[in-house]
């Protein structure tokens, strides 16, 4: 019960400090699972979401690779796919996990495609 309790402190603390800083930008929010991670590019006034990746895609499930190598692999064509509809400027919303691993990596390859957060 207690690293449940923690795990959603953790969120709404993420996700208040990050209200803050949504004037102009778009929220990535991630979803992480035991073998997968998912990501979608939101827009919170609106309530829509722009952009998504799963690493469950065929694209992505053809290459037989490990779960870090999956997240940097859906980091790029999450990126891509925002360059095509011209997003640039976004903040990452990690959730209820912590900035490390799956996560950290996924951060670090979107920033080196191109998107600024």
């Amino acid at each position: 019960m207690k690293k449940i309790k923690n795990k959603l402190k953790r969120k709404l603390r993420n996700r208040k400090k990050l209200a803050k800083v949504n004037t102009d930008r778009f929220r990535i929010s991630i979803n992480k699972s035991l073998n997968n991670l998912s990501a979608q590019i939101i827009d919170d006034f609106q309530r829509k979401t722009l952009v998504s990746v799963s690493s469950n895609e065929e694209e992505i499930r053809k290459k037989k690779v490990k779960k870090m190598e999956k997240s940097t692999l859906t980091g790029e064509i999450l990126a891509k796919r925002a360059k095509e509809k011209n997003i640039s400027k976004v903040f990452f919303d990690r959730g209820s996990y912590k900035y490390h691993g799956r996560i950290k990596t996924f951060a670090e390859t979107l920033r080196k495609n191109g998107l600024k957060f």
